[in-house]
């Protein structure tokens, strides 16, 4: 009997023992399991903010993307252009160059009769060719060859050379005839599907080029074109419309740099940022037209004047370069807004007006207003276009304010992690603080209540206390090996209980310090997204307030102030 109680107490030391080690083990166990579900945490707290930042960077690296190849095809398209049309230059830089040695007298004439002959072999089909013949010829005083160079340059294009003869004769004093040119012309046109070169006549309008009688006859002309326009059904919406789409594209994109909590804790940013780039655009158009409107009159002669018109006419691209042209402009709208092709398309929506053939006469205007690059318009042009559409332009403009205006939010939102709430002015600080003091509360709340001891644990402490005696019991009594599982069963429970209950208490004083660090953190994000919502309020009063400036501007203009030497026969151009 005392072999057995050596033997037994031999073994029970023996299992104390290898019970220590696994007590320290499970401990390590649960250390470990506390690090993971930390880490977890930590993910989860962290996935939200990664994934915008993802986003983030792969929004960036496309645009960076696009904006390379877009440089890359600028400059395909540019020596394709230059490889089919280049020889259109050829031509372009030859016409100014035959008047000016004409004016001068220091080229024989043989030279230019040569040198347009050798252009009109070289450029089959092009229009202008057969009209450099005809004007070498007229200054030969080889009436047969200009006639018969004139009808080819008639059959090859009748508008342009019309307009363009009209110009020469104006250049070389012949009103008369220059009349009969620019009335040819005219009869051509119609007001709802004008040719774009029509820009030539009002510029040549606005600078007073074409003189008394002429005057007359354009005026008349145009005061009917917008007679029969404002007829039609629905003229004056689609005068705003079409407006404000041109005003909306002088948008640029603006720096927001200073508004960092703003971006990332507020789900009405996007919001913000339209209506701020939106209110930006008013001091962008009131520079837009101080601009045009404060530069002085060209104090040139008649000639080089009408010389700078020709030119345009000439060197501006003719309607087979067309596609090439567009898709130049719409590569370099990518490369202005930095790879951005949405607001390269939005652009470029508005833009083709420019690169269509033919138009009615109100977008003609819009267009030389607006789009100066593309429709080659003179500053002239621009501000009679501006005083011609004043009305227009300012229904346009107040319906720009009225859109920026009726987006802006009433409440902004603030998001920061699970809380969510908003503000109108970023003066309820207080109130925001303890709604967000109370959300922490209850989420700390519930996370310590359902970090507590299972009743299986629960159950250890009591239940295997009474394992263990009983184990006990049965060793007194005989029944050695199933006392000992029971004693073993039993030391076991109690260990996993109390090693259950310290990882609770760790993980509650984690639970409470993680909440309390969030309280902290959340607190400073929250009052520094409110002041930054009072400075935006501000400056976006600041900016929007620039509107009136730019309709002040407006209303000071006439059409009378902008074209030279007005006669007096319309309406609403007042000659």
């Amino acid at each position: 009997m005392s072999d057995e109680r050596i033997i037994a107490q031999a073994d029970l030391t023996r299992i104390a023992n290898n019970l220590g080690v696994i007590h320290d083990d499970l401990g390590t166990i649960d250390k470990r399991v506390g690090t993971v579900n930390d880490n977890v945490k930590v993910v989860y707290d962290e996935i939200g903010s990664l994934a915008r930042d993802f986003h983030s960077f792969v929004m960036q690296q496309q645009m960076a993307n696009r904006l390379n190849q877009a440089e890359t095809r600028l400059v395909k398209i540019r020596q394709e252009l230059e490889k089919k049309y280049g020889h259109y230059d050829i031509v372009r830089r030859t016409t100014t160059g035959i008047l000016q040695a004409d004016d001068l007298g220091i080229v024989k004439k043989d030279t230019i009769s040569n040198a347009t002959e050798e252009l009109m072999i070289s450029t089959p089909g092009y229009w202008l060719a057969p009209c450099l013949v005809a004007l070498a010829a007229w200054i030969n005083d080889q009436p047969e060859l200009a006639e018969r160079a004139l009808k080819e340059g008639i059959k090859r294009n009748d508008e342009k050379t019309s307009l363009f003869f009209a110009l020469i004769c104006r250049r070389a004093d012949r009103k008369g005839a220059c009349l009969k040119w620019i009335q040819r012309y005219l009869e051509m046109q119609d007001e709802e599907n004008l040719d774009r070169k029509t820009i030539i006549v009002l510029d040549a309008f606005a600078s007073g080029l074409f003189g008394a009688d002429t005057e007359g006859v354009v005026s008349k002309q145009m005061n009917e074109w917008l007679s029969n326009l404002e007829e039609k059904p629905g003229f004056t919406e689609q005068q705003t419309k079409q407006w404000s789409d041109a005003i909306r594209a002088k948008r640029k994109p603006v720096d927001t740099s200073s508004y960092e909590y703003l971006r990332k804790y507020s789900k009405t940013w996007p919001i913000l940022q339209n209506i701020m780039e939106g209110a930006t655009l008013h001091g962008i158009m009131l520079d837009y037209l101080i601009n045009i409107f404060e530069q002085q009159s060209s104090t040139a002669s008649i000639k080089e004047q009408l010389d700078e018109i020709l030119n345009s006419l000439v060197t501006d691209f003719d309607d087979e370069e067309l596609p090439l042209r567009k898709e130049e402009k719409f590569e370099q709208f990518v490369v202005d807004f930095e790879g951005d092709e949405s607001r390269a398309r939005q652009n470029m929506t508005v833009e083709e007006t420019a690169f269509e053939t033919h138009k009615d006469f109100t977008q003609l205007l819009t267009d030389a207003a607006m789009k100066p690059e593309t429709s080659h318009s003179s500053v002239s042009t621009q501000k009679f276009a501006f005083a011609l559409s004043k009305e227009w332009v300012t229904n346009a403009y107040n319906d720009v304010i009225a859109s920026n205006r009726s987006k802006i939010p009433h409440f902004i939102e603030i998001n920061v992690d699970t809380f969510n709430d908003k503000t109108k002015d970023g003066e309820n600080e207080t109130e925001m603080i303890e709604n967000f003091n109370r959300l922490i509360d209850s989420e700390k709340s519930v996370a310590l209540s359902q970090c507590v001891l299972g009743g299986f644990e629960q159950f250890c402490l009591w239940g295997g206390g009474a394992i263990a005696i009983v184990g006990l019991l049965m060793l007194i009594g005989g029944a050695h090996f199933l006392g000992f599982i029971a004693v073993v069963a039993g030391i076991g429970m109690v260990i996993n209980h109390f090693s259950k209950k310290k990882q609770v208490d760790k993980n509650r004083q984690h639970i409470d310090f993680q909440f309390e660090d969030k309280r902290e953190n959340g607190t400073k994000i929250i009052r520094a997204t409110l002041a930054e919502v009072v400075d935006f309020r501000e400056e976006f009063e600041e900016k929007d307030s620039e509107s009136q400036q730019v309709l002040d501007f407006l209303e000071q203009i006439s059409p009378e102030q902008y074209v030279k030497k007005l006669a007096d026969s319309g309406r609403r151009i007042k000659m």
